[in-house]
């Protein structure tokens, strides 16, 4: 990526997933303890966090953060660290690291999924639970079909976005049982609109 496409992705990426905000709080505020966040992007999440975190440890490939996006590091009331790197390859944790993890529109875009959810569940300790809320493959057989259709193009044009992933099996290859799942719709047209909030477990 260029110098330029660098400095641009966090600003462009910030402005765009602050149309998430409203539906933050329902999953971040569960959180509690040790935190593994992996997507951490632009750390839009710190503020949905509670008392009840103790630490917050972010993991994502996004380099050279804006200032703004330091600042809201600096004002979490718990300490935060941020990692610079993919969430499919090996998570630099030791097993049982955390005590939760969270998973906000991330999902959709990890080359590997279940790669990194895989990972994710060795750094959580035994109990340790995963809070996520993604888009995903609509239950809706027209509406998937058109999500087929047009998912090779989002693809590309939104940097690796997928629009039709499913997200609860998704959860399951990657080695959780899914405890909780709530289906809702978002804003925006449906393709991109079919939402998934939930909780995992590592399975047995």
């Amino acid at each position: 990526m260029s110098s330029i496409g660098r400095w641009l992705k966090p600003r462009f990426q910030d402005l765009a997933m602050r149309q998430m905000n409203d539906y933050r709080p329902a999953t971040v505020a569960l959180a509690e303890g040790d935190v593994l966040e992996i997507g951490f992007g632009t750390a839009l999440n710190l503020r949905f966090y509670t008392r009840a975190v103790k630490s917050l440890t972010g993991v994502d490939p996004l380099e050279g953060l804006p200032a703004k996006v330091q600042e809201r590091i600096a004002r979490a009331p718990f300490p935060v660290e941020h990692h610079a790197l993919r969430a499919d390859g090996y998570l630099p944790f030791d097993a049982g690291r955390f005590d939760c993890a969270v998973c906000t529109w991330t999902l959709c875009s990890i080359p590997e999924p279940e790669r990194a959810l895989l990972e994710l569940r060795r750094v959580l300790r035994p109990g340790g639970k995963l809070f996520f809320v993604e888009h995903g493959r609509s239950a809706d057989s027209g509406v998937a079909r058109w999500q087929d259709r047009l998912n090779p193009l989002w693809v590309r044009l939104t940097d690796g976005c997928n629009m039709n992933r499913p997200v609860a099996e998704v959860v399951r290859r990657g080695g959780f049982e899914v405890t909780r799942l709530e289906p809702f719709r978002g804003r925006g047209p449906r393709i991109l609109a079919e939402m998934f909030r939930g909780e995992a477990q590592p399975g047995a």
